[in-house]
């Protein structure tokens, strides 16, 4: 997920959001509709007082907001201490070593408030009682069955009362997990088609690749992993001259790379 959002990235998503294309815009704010067109690709271009007040105006926001200085609409008049955010939390948010951005959407996620009520009723033991009462009651029961009926030790019902027994930490990590997954889920779906989002192709899938058509390379496993690494490298191994394949052969026979490797142990037919 990206952390950061663009000037061109912001209005586009705004006038996405009002349903609207760059005429209508146009229309809608009497700014002409290749400037509004510049605004949202060119990056060089610059955003005129007249532009950036009606566009603020338009869409209900803040100039600022549509500069990316904040990431609030309109930034409420909310004091500090109001938040209460501890000191650790401030300088966590300032800190720039986690993403604020998905912060706030996994907090404004409509099952965050259930997470966290679960959460608090699990931190505070507020059912501990009730779970201590449950599992009391079942524990009586399963010795008035016993002592009243004497079952044998594979007896089906006693073993039934005993499995009901609900530890409280069991329960609640369970239904905390189910909720974070949702979660996570909803985010990561609302995200799968962002620019910055990981490409259909992995290092592993690359090197892979890599790997197939360094066997295609004639010769010894020497040749074969000279050819591999050379692509790592982003040099042409079938652009060596023959003087310069031997001297790198030469190089990579002195590694523990290719020590190691079981390609050095192996003969080609």
């Amino acid at each position: 997920m990206k952390e950061g959002t663009t000037i061109q990235e912001r209005l586009w998503d705004l006038r996405k959001e009002k349903g609207l294309n760059l005429e209508e815009l146009a229309v809608a704010t009497g700014l002409s509709k290749s400037a509004l067109g510049s605004y949202e690709k060119d990056e060089l271009k610059e955003i005129s007082h007249k532009s950036l007040v009606e566009l603020a105006k338009f869409y209900g926001v803040s100039a600022d907001y549509i500069l990316c200085l904040t990431e609030n609409r309109n930034p409420p008049n909310t004091e500090l201490t109001e938040l209460h955010l501890s000191d650790d939390m401030v300088e966590l948010l300032k800190s720039g070593r986690i993403n604020n951005r998905l912060l706030c959407e996994i907090a404004t996620h409509e099952d965050f408030v259930t997470l966290m009520m679960d959460t608090e009723i699990y931190v505070d033991g507020i059912a501990t009682s009730h779970f201590n009462d449950f599992n009391s009651l079942l524990e009586v029961l399963r010795e008035q069955v016993f002592s009243q009926h004497q079952p044998v030790e594979e007896d089906t019902a006693l073993k039934a009362l005993e499995a009901m027994q609900v530890q409280e930490e069991d329960y609640f990590c369970q239904v905390t997990h189910r909720t974070w997954d949702a979660i996570l889920h909803d985010i990561r779906e609302a995200h799968k088609d962002d620019m910055d989002s990981a490409p259909d192709g992995s290092n592993a899938l690359n090197l892979i690749k890599d790997a197939k058509k360094a066997l295609a390379v004639p010769g010894s496993y020497l040749d074969v992993f000279t050819a591999l690494m050379c692509t790592q490298l982003q040099i042409r191994y079938e652009k060596l001259s023959e003087q310069e394949r031997t001297v790198l052969k030469n190089v990579m026979k002195k590694t523990p790379a290719y020590r190691d490797s079981p390609l050095s142990r192996m003969k080609r037919r």
